[in-house]
């Protein structure tokens, strides 16, 4: 039987071992970042309530940067599950409403401020371009539109986003990961639809999150689907025939603090 000679031999030897150690490396190269720092940052700022301590994430504003860092260096790529991108994603815009919050901190509502640029004026805080990733800069209207919406959009998705206000969906006190997002954003969703606060299911014309309104055709566009939608996650079903009115969005800051407090915070 033919053999190769014992040079050949000990060569395949050492290229066996080289593609040992090189295959790790590239399934890692190519690997979602891990979100265990922002995780550990919403653990610790988040309340039951879905309040946010801002004054304690403004403590922790270099965690925050290096968390955001990491999202910079490690853009998605083609290798990553659709789930792990999307929770990407999500992460990346709730990270980044939190770093403008903190910015301008204290501050009524994110939509007071306006971002400055010296070369293409001002914009509101959604149009912006705050959000680095692989060396692009995008706005959070950008993520919202482009990665996260798309042509075929998952209506979940506007109860995981966050505009850092009273009426907006509370920031869930744990990351998004691509492994768990399909409970993460059933429990997200149900959650919202039953908040009191957020929407009003009893009475004769039931009230909706302005979200509801703005993002209608993400809903079915149609007074049936967009009850089938309620129906879905409400803890009462609401009966044939139910027509909605929607409620005044309140950007009130979701602080854990009122103004006046965090203003004395920072004297």
């Amino acid at each position: 039987m033919f053999s190769l000679p014992p040079g050949f031999r000990a060569m395949g030897g050492l290229f066996g071992f080289i593609l040992l150690l090189w295959l790790p490396l590239a399934a890692l190269a190519g690997a979602p970042p891990s979100h265990a720092q922002w995780n550990s940052l919403l653990a610790r700022h988040v309340l039951a309530d879905g309040r946010v301590d801002y004054r304690g994430f403004r403590a922790d504003e270099d965690e925050l940067a290096e968390y955001l860092e990491l999202l910079d260096s490690t853009a998605p790529d083609a290798s990553w599950q659709p789930n792990d991108v999307k929770a990407y994603w999500i992460n990346a815009y709730n990270a980044s409403v939190v770093d403008l919050v903190l910015q301008h901190y204290p501050l009524n509502s994110l939509t007071d401020t306006r971002i400055k640029s010296k070369s293409t004026g001002s914009f509101s805080p959604w149009e912006a371009p705050v959000v680095f990733v692989g060396g692009n800069t995008y706005s959070l209207n950008q993520i919202e539109k482009q990665f996260l919406r798309g042509s075929t959009p998952d209506a979940r998705i506007h109860f995981a986003l966050v505009q850092a206000a009273v009426s907006s969906p509370s920031l869930l006190n744990e990351a998004y990961e691509g492994s768990r997002l399909e409970q993460q954003l059933e429990a997200q969703t149900r959650r919202f639809l039953n908040d009191p606060v957020a929407n009003q299911l009893m009475g004769p014309t039931p009230q909706l999150s302005s979200l509801f309104d703005w993002y209608a055709a993400d809903f079915g566009s149609t007074p049936e689907a967009l009850l089938a939608f309620v129906n879905r996650y409400a803890h009462v079903p609401l009966p044939a025939g139910t027509t909605f009115g929607f409620l005044p969005f309140n950007w009130q800051l979701n602080d854990r603090l009122a103004l006046s407090d965090s203003q004395a915070l920072t004297r």
